[in-house]
């Protein structure tokens, strides 16, 4: 097909949460009619993975006054939450300590980017499509999407956000698409029969979803959770914050950093505060945590620490953990530690081999397997073809350890080459291998505002 001669001033490649962050930041900051285009096949945007569920029983797992789009005003998320609340409702000090229906945030981006929409100099376009490719072309990037349409960018924005690992098991390719189930298609896991044994690969916060729906839907069968460290994620308590030097921790390798949390932990304890205010404290400075470590201890801390870290990190709301701790008080909900070998169907269903973490072998027969392993974070195999042309023509390299995709410090998308590229810019999941702390709102709302303002300033040049 041929090229759209009309360039573009901001391209944005992903219509999920961090796309329309950045849409919506580029829209409010704009001073004159600057052309903004945003590709997302999907048929709703602002959804992506995290805010795609329709269910109630999905909730942030954070409270209402911290998930806000703005960093200059942290309460617009409360400010939505409680212009759109029934007027006898909670009041606005209890909706901010409120854990909100997940699918209200993609309300809520959806409605401030309308609202940004209808207030800026510049303009919005929507494009349906999925983008396979990009070239640099005279300092611009040349955009082919997948029905082979071409047009042109003076900069780009990747916000192609998360997608699912793949459910590691042999023979789990054979079992009929109906047993097989991705955690995230919440109807799929909707319409599991009640009576049902179920088996979850993967203990992590896409784990919690699927065990949420089946428990809302009554299930009466067994739901078996393995993982290879058996770990539930832990729990928010009231807001705290401990008191240390956090700069201290800089210095220490990984070791050094576990035992000074355990110290500063056992100190939160003995002032009455719970652990999760080291947490808290933590939390602003994840990324520097990160950086800070070497290359070797980066790697053992992927190895041996990182579901710790994770469920300390990303925590549930208590009421989620209530229903957890109920399922497994009556033996319902039962947790095991180990790998799931082989995946094979034996009449109407599932055989699972595992490995355990002592060694035995152990074998469960299941109705139905949910792959909640969680996100794919090497770029390699996350099966998206404009990132591996992007590799391909050298445009980009993989992030530290393999893990996303190589930025400087300003998010510019780093060559092969090793040179920053202005004006192609990675946000959200694609900065995870440099910055570790890149997908929760914080940074992705301050990442799509930092890329706005960057690409609106290539336009005043």
């Amino acid at each position: 097909m041929p090229a759209d001669d009309r360039p573009y001033d901001i391209g944005i490649i992903g219509g999920g949460a961090g796309g329309v962050l950045t849409a919506l930041h580029a829209l409010r900051l704009a001073r004159t009619a600057v052309r903004i285009v945003l590709f997302e096949p999907a048929p709703t945007l602002a959804r992506g993975v995290a805010y795609a569920t329709t269910r109630a029983e999905h909730l942030l797992n954070v409270p209402v006054r911290r998930m806000s789009a703005f960093d200059a005003a942290p309460d617009d998320f409360l400010d939505y939450v409680a212009a759109t609340s029934p007027a006898d409702g909670p009041d606005r000090d209890a909706l901010a300590h409120r854990y909100a229906e997940r699918r209200r945030y993609g309300d809520y981006l959806m409605t401030r980017l309308r609202q940004a929409r209808d207030a800026s100099a510049a303009s919005l376009e929507i494009r349906r499509q999925q983008v396979t490719a990009l070239q640099v072309a005279d300092g611009r990037y040349r955009l082919t999407t997948e029905d082979g349409q071409t047009l042109v960018c003076a900069g780009v924005v990747l916000a192609v956000g998360n997608r699912p690992r793949p459910l590691p098991a042999r023979g789990a390719s054979g079992l009929a698409a109906t047993a097989r189930l991705e955690a995230w298609d919440f109807d799929a896991i909707a319409e599991i029969p009640a009576d049902a044994d179920v088996c979850i690969v993967g203990s992590g916060l896409s784990m919690v979803d699927a065990v949420l729906t089946m428990a809302r839907n009554g299930h009466r069968g067994r739901v078996h959770v393995l993982s290879r460290h058996a770990l539930l994620p832990l729990a928010h308590t009231a807001y705290a914050v401990a008191e240390f030097d956090v700069e201290a921790l800089l210095p220490l390798d990984l070791r050094g950093r576990i035992r000074f949390l355990r110290r500063a932990a056992a100190e939160a304890s003995s002032r009455q505060l719970p652990w999760q205010a080291v947490m808290e404290r933590l939390r602003p400075h994840g990324q520097a945590l990160w950086q800070s470590l070497t290359p070797a201890d980066q790697r053992r801390f992927l190895r041996h620490a990182v579901r710790l870290w994770d469920v300390h990190r990303h925590r549930i709301a208590p009421s989620v953990q209530a229903c957890l701790a109920a399922m497994r008080g009556r033996g319902q909900l039962r947790l095991h530690r180990g790998r799931l070998d082989t995946a094979m169907p034996v009449g109407p269903r599932i055989r699972l081999s595992l490995r355990m973490r002592d060694g035995r072998s152990q074998q469960l027969d299941v109705d139905r397997i949910i792959n909640a392993t969680g996100v794919e974070m090497r770029v390699q195999t996350m099966r998206n073809p404009l990132l591996s042309d992007l590799l391909g023509r050298g445009h980009a390299q993989p992030g530290t350890h393999g893990i996303g995709l190589k930025t400087a410090h300003d998010g510019s998308l780093v060559d092969a080459d090793g040179n920053p590229q202005p004006g192609l810019i990675a946000i959200g999941s694609l900065r995870i291998g440099c910055l570790w702390e890149s997908i929760a709102v914080p940074e992705l709302r301050g990442q799509a505002e930092a890329a706005a303002r960057q690409l609106l300033a290539l336009q005043e040049r």
